[in-house]
């Protein structure tokens, strides 16, 4: 494992951290995680060097947290820095600060959280959450021993993301969407510098836009194996963020035994500024590619649900992206039509485009894969 100096701070990280937004589940419900294998897959990358463990409130139905504390047992967390995020969504008071972080150290079962973040800000969450003096509670806590330090992860326009920033100068760190899809996407390649230069670590998530880059299309694939460099596409999109020099650690949600592995061995071989000219143009080339090719940028990460009327919206949108990717529109008809919760059951109420980061169209997205698909 290779590992990483934390912004300012005199510690130490491994180049890949623990998502635990993606685990494995039993069936289709995802409140339902596969316990004994969701350990399993958390113990052994510790085992194998990683120390930064990612959860959060709302991941898994709520469920993530109780299951990240009981993997945490057994002296595992003592050898790794575990962060979760405030919900601000459900801020409206001080009080609800004090409960929400005391319920997480609750579910957690832990006395205390290295890294706290302010959850998916945006200029909306933010403005809303200075009303309650955010950051004189983040430090009371810090000094009550319940937080060890106070960042934020971030879904909006640079400009929001450089005002945050430099509204206070007690950041520790922040965690954006960085991937090289999404260089001039949010807080994109300006934000990743301006936060570096300030002495914050940043945390990369969707390194690989919710596994879109897990799996490229043909014509896109075909531009990496002209530098003639054997690489998976995983490792392609890891190895092309943790070139970053700016970058702490990347984040991965693995989902199975084998993925966990695989990122190991992939940063076990990472490095800052060790891509060749020839691979970054190719890497450029191919971004270029995908983009031309990728219809809607979903990135599949749940935050739209639960939709009020049982709409499946990652889902729907991920079939679409696929039929258009791989063209094989009529494999992609016969999963929609499996499908529970299809696109035809919008009722157009928008909670689902008030919630999204991405900032989609979704009920125009519905709109087009209900013609396509029905």
């Amino acid at each position: 494992m290779q590992y990483r100096k934390f912004g300012k701070l005199n510690l130490k990280v491994s180049a890949l951290g623990f998502g635990t937004m993606r685990l494995p589940t039993v069936g289709d419900d995802s409140k339902n995680i596969d316990e004994k294998e969701a350990i399993k897959m958390i113990r052994y990358a510790i085992e194998n060097g990683l120390n930064y463990v990612d959860t959060a409130y709302p991941y898994h139905g709520g469920n993530c947290e109780i299951l990240t504390g009981k993997a945490l047992k057994e002296g595992y967390r003592n050898k790794t820095y575990l962060a979760t995020k405030l919900p601000v969504w459900l801020v409206n008071s001080k009080r609800d600060m004090d409960d929400k972080l005391n319920e997480q150290l609750k579910k957690l079962d832990t006395e205390y959280i290295d890294f706290y973040l302010f959850h998916s800000m945006n200029k909306e969450s933010w403005g809303n959450l200075l009303k309650f003096d955010p950051l004189d509670w983040a430090e009371n806590k810090i000094k009550e021993g319940k937080i060890g330090y106070i960042g934020f992860s971030f879904h909006d326009e640079f400009s929001v993301f450089k005002e945050m920033i430099d509204y206070y100068d007690k950041w520790t760190f922040c965690q954006i969407q960085y991937n090289y899809l999404d260089i001039n996407f949010q807080a994109g390649t300006r934000g990743l510098k301006y936060a570096a230069d300030k002495g914050l670590a940043v945390i990369v998530m969707e390194p690989l836009r919710g596994g879109k880059l897990a799996r490229l299309p043909v014509l896109v694939r075909e531009i990496l194996e002209e530098t003639g460099i054997e690489r998976s596409d995983v490792e392609w999109g890891l190895q092309w963020v943790w070139n970053h020099p700016e970058v702490s650690l990347a984040l991965s949600g693995m989902s199975t035994f084998e993925q966990v592995k695989q990122n190991i061995e992939y940063a076990s071989r990472s490095g800052t500024n060790h891509l060749t000219k020839k691979e970054v143009e190719a890497i450029d080339k191919a971004c270029k590619k995908f983009t031309e090719l990728t219809p809607i940028q979903c990135t599949s990460c749940g935050y739209c649900l639960p939709c009020p009327n049982e709409v499946f919206i990652p889902q729907n949108l991920s079939i679409y992206n696929e039929a258009m990717l791989f063209g094989d529109v009529e494999l992609a008809r016969r999963k929609y039509s499996r499908l529970q919760g299809k696109a035809d059951l919008c009722i157009e109420c928008s909670q689902c485009e008030s919630k999204c980061p991405q900032k989609l169209p979704i009920i125009d997205l519905l709109k087009q894969v209900r013609t396509e698909f029905e």
